[in-house]
């Protein structure tokens, strides 16, 4: 078995699979324990010092299917919590796994501030633009005159943008990646981990069974890095990302890549806990704590 092989193995759980045959949320997991498997060869980072954070959802429970330490948090929380284990303790690998519904529902005001924040964390957002979990409801990211169980006449509203929210509130990386080509999401979370600072990716993953927009992807989907994009420049990141407003009414172009990437001061160097409690070594009497509940 090759060293990569066996990291895969190793990152891997016996939990099994409970998503839809042919959920798209599989090369999400895929293209993350690639990317984790890659990172942890080149020694990186380390398994053992990499934390996930899920909310409530389809793609929540990819959980279930790392063998990673984690926090299952509430629906929309993702960031305040991993926030709070980014400050507790700077040295771990923090990975955001939400949802559209949660993270630009009530969860954006998170989303926001994280963006200000520039804490050393990961945000991986799947994007299937509908509350897939309970049966296709819409979400800020649905296109408008979309009909589910909640608007049974159709969205009236046009979708929140989530790129152009990113740039416009200061993250310093922003890409958006496609759950259908691997290869490339791998190499965007890989990126995303190595970026000192908030890196924020939006992944479109259409969901096969409430809201099947692939063939739409497929015929217009383009990738940055062969348009000579610059990552660099602010101006150009926000005319990429309003190419496509979300909606599938018309055929518009639509970027995955890196939008924009940037370096400013980390927050979790103004806030670090003086007294690093995480680091003292601790001899718990286990069977002395039960008695004291009994």
């Amino acid at each position: 078995m090759s060293n990569i092989s066996h990291i895969l193995k190793k990152l891997s759980t016996n939990e099994r699979n409970t998503w839809c045959a042919g959920c798209t949320n599989n090369g999400i997991l895929l293209a993350t324990k690639r990317a984790l498997a890659d990172l942890i060869l080149q020694k990186k980072v380390k398994q053992k010092d990499i934390v996930t954070v899920c909310d409530i959802g389809c793609g929540a429970k990819i959980f279930d299917y790392l063998n990673l330490s984690g926090f299952y948090s509430i629906h929309g929380r993702i960031l305040p919590t991993a926030l709070g284990i980014k400050i507790s303790n700077p040295h771990l690998t923090v990975l955001a796994f939400g949802g559209d519904g949660g993270t630009y529902g009530e969860g954006v005001s998170h989303l926001v501030h994280n963006c200000r924040y520039n804490a050393d964390i990961t945000a991986i957002i799947n994007d299937n633009q509908v509350f897939a979990l309970t049966t296709g409801q819409s979400t800020p990211t649905t296109e408008s005159e979309f009909r589910g169980p909640s608007t049974p006449l159709g969205t009236k509203l046009e979708p929140l943008n989530p790129i152009v929210l990113a740039l416009e509130s200061g993250a310093t990386f922003v890409a958006r990646g496609y759950a259908l080509d691997v290869n490339h999401l791998e190499e965007l979370i890989k990126k995303a981990i190595e970026h000192r600072g908030f890196s924020f990716i939006d992944v479109l993953q259409p969901c096969i069974t409430f809201h099947n927009v692939t063939s739409y992807f497929q015929k217009n989907i383009y990738k940055l890095e062969e348009k000579k994009h610059n990552p660099n420049d602010f101006s150009q990141a926000l005319k990429r990302a309003r190419e496509w407003n979300y909606s599938f009414h018309e055929q518009k172009p639509v970027a995955i890549g890196v939008f924009y990437k940037t370096e400013k001061p980390l927050y979790c160097k103004e806030t670090q806990v003086k007294k690093p409690f995480y680091r003292i070594k601790r001899a718990v009497d286990i069977k002395k704590l039960i008695r004291e509940f009994k």
